[in-house]
């Protein structure tokens, strides 16, 4: 059955073959955790709440639309119970006005060199992580870290794909400036 898509996995457990969930927690619990643990900048935390990420999509499994992806439907429902987390921490509203969603702006394309720069920036993200906004943090994650497409952030966050491409761009002008910073340039 490892040959199966995850859609295909999904649609098997919505038939009753409540075995088969265990191959999609296998297949997203290191990277449900990773995220956790970068989303929340806490990785005492982020196996717990993986767990209840996983607890949550098998109860709510009837509802997912076997006829799209898997993936962000999973991460919609990891991305609700992390700020959730955070709103129980803080006690106030994680998220408040926001003015990308409102004033979108066009997505830039990707250059040739993207490869190296991605892995570059990947680098230099997790080790600034923790001082990003949460609301560029997590775009930047899910993009650079668990390899997602703007659309698939764009479900996750629930956000036009155009704000996707914009918190992308200020999140990695963010980051310069912290490194700027940091480095004393």
């Amino acid at each position: 059955m490892t040959d199966k898509t995850d859609e295909e996995i999904a649609r098997r457990v919505q038939e009753g073959d409540i075995e088969s969930f265990g191959l999609l927690v296998s297949r997203y619990e290191a990277k449900i955790t990773r995220y956790a643990g970068k989303f929340l900048l806490n990785n005492e935390d982020a196996k717990d709440l993986a767990q209840e990420v996983f607890i949550k999509a098998y109860v709510n499994m009837q509802s997912f639309d076997a006829s799209r992806k898997f993936s962000p439907w999973l991460y919609r429902i990891a991305h609700n119970e992390f700020i959730n987390a955070i709103r129980k921490r803080s006690r106030m509203p994680a998220l408040s006005f926001d003015f990308d969603a409102i004033f979108p702006h066009p997505i830039a394309r990707e250059t040739a060199d993207s490869e190296t720069n991605r892995r570059d920036l990947k680098e230099t993200l997790d080790k600034y992580l923790d001082k990003l906004d949460a609301k560029y943090r997590e775009p930047l994650v899910l993009y650079y870290f668990e390899e997602m497409s703007y659309q698939e952030i764009s479900e996750i966050l629930e956000i036009p794909m155009s704000t996707v491409g914009v918190r992308l761009q200020r999140g990695k002008a963010a980051l310069k400036k912290i490194i700027n910073k940091n480095d004393g340039i």
